[in-house]
């Protein structure tokens, strides 16, 4: 069972991510007009969740935030206070084009200015997504070493919570023909033990969701041979729907599995639990947030809840819905209209 999973960053953000190196929370960067220079995140105090141990960053210019932006000038007050739900929040940046460091360098800085943790995703894996909705990533193993070592200089000794290579693993043991497993796993472990160099650095590596691979003891092999030893753990759920409850067990399963390594997993959209029609997981109908990014998880081993998917970011142009990675804010809306905090 593949799946795609969106994609939240366009190639403009580069610009955008090196002015945060220069001000925390100023003005957009460009084109805008005067109100849309002032847009700011909403106050962390009201939104952003205070259970958070490692409090995790809030970035004042995602698409959420304009678009709450917009609609208040708009006299859209309701619409954007619920926007408001996702705009709060923190979220993560996924990296996913050439030329990484000075963006992760600038959102590190940013991070760590407020005084707190960004959470990023490295998606630039050769053959990525299998050729399906979120194609692309480096043209080859030596582009791709390159690419890592460049997004692991940029973190300096700041640190972050680094999700790797959302679905590369998962795929893998699905089936992907694109890709040369042993190729693909050396890889993955290069960018692991790359990347925890860095003090700091929190480490994951994607191990797909409990409905894709639904036999955990099947992805222990390419785990292991992806790098597990060395990271400090592995997420679950990216860009998926799977409620709490069934990826924490079947985060303890694998956990078992790999002799107690702990795991995070992705909360951003599975308020409601996974849809029941088919292509489950490209911007299917009646989903909702879930639960706020958070280290208070009661689970021993299950060290957060993440949002890593940014909600309202398109999962692809399925159901009506823009490129892959793309605002959405009609399904933005709904998300957050049915969440239930």
């Amino acid at each position: 069972m593949s799946r795609a999973v969106s994609r939240p960053l366009s190639r403009s953000l580069l610009a955008a991510a090196l002015l945060l190196g220069a001000a925390t929370g100023c003005a957009e960067a460009s084109g805008a007009d005067a109100s849309a220079r002032a847009v700011r995140a909403p106050a962390e105090g009201a939104l952003a969740d205070r259970a958070a141990g490692p409090a995790f960053w809030v970035d004042p210019r995602s698409a959420a935030v304009r678009q709450a932006a917009q609609w208040r000038r708009q006299g859209r007050t309701a619409d954007a206070r619920l926007v408001d739900r996702i705009a709060g929040r923190p979220q993560a940046v996924w990296l996913h084009a050439n030329g990484p460091g000075a963006q992760v360098r600038a959102l590190v800085d940013a991070a760590a200015r407020a005084r707190r943790t960004a959470v990023l995703v490295a998606y630039f894996i050769p053959h990525r997504d299998c050729g399906a909705y979120s194609s692309g990533g480096a043209r080859d193993a030596a582009h791709y070493r390159q690419w890592i070592d460049g997004f692991a200089a940029g973190l300096g000794t700041r640190g972050a919570y680094v999700i790797v290579e959302p679905d590369a693993v998962a795929q893998m043991v699905a089936g992907c023909p694109r890709a040369a497993a042993a190729e693909r796993y050396a890889l993955l472990s290069y960018a692991v033990q790359r990347i925890k160099r860095h003090p700091g650095t929190k480490v994951y590596l994607d191990a797909g969701n409990a409905s894709w691979i639904p036999d955990a003891r099947r992805l222990v092999g390419p785990l292991r041979s992806a790098g597990i030893a060395h990271a400090d753990g592995f997420a679950l759920n990216v860009s998926n729907y799977q409620t709490n409850k069934v990826s924490s067990d079947y985060g303890r399963r694998l956990s078992r599995e790999l002799g107690g390594k702990h795991f995070v997993v992705d909360s951003s959209r599975n308020g409601n639990g996974p849809y029941r029609g088919t292509e489950a997981w490209c911007n299917p109908p009646g989903r909702a947030l879930g639960t706020p990014p958070t280290t208070r998880t009661g689970v021993a081993s299950l060290d957060a809840y993440l949002w890593i998917k940014r909600p309202g970011e398109s999962d692809g142009t399925c159901r009506g819905g823009p490129r892959a990675g793309q605002w959405w804010p009609e399904y933005a809306l709904g998300l957050a209209r049915r969440a239930r905090s």
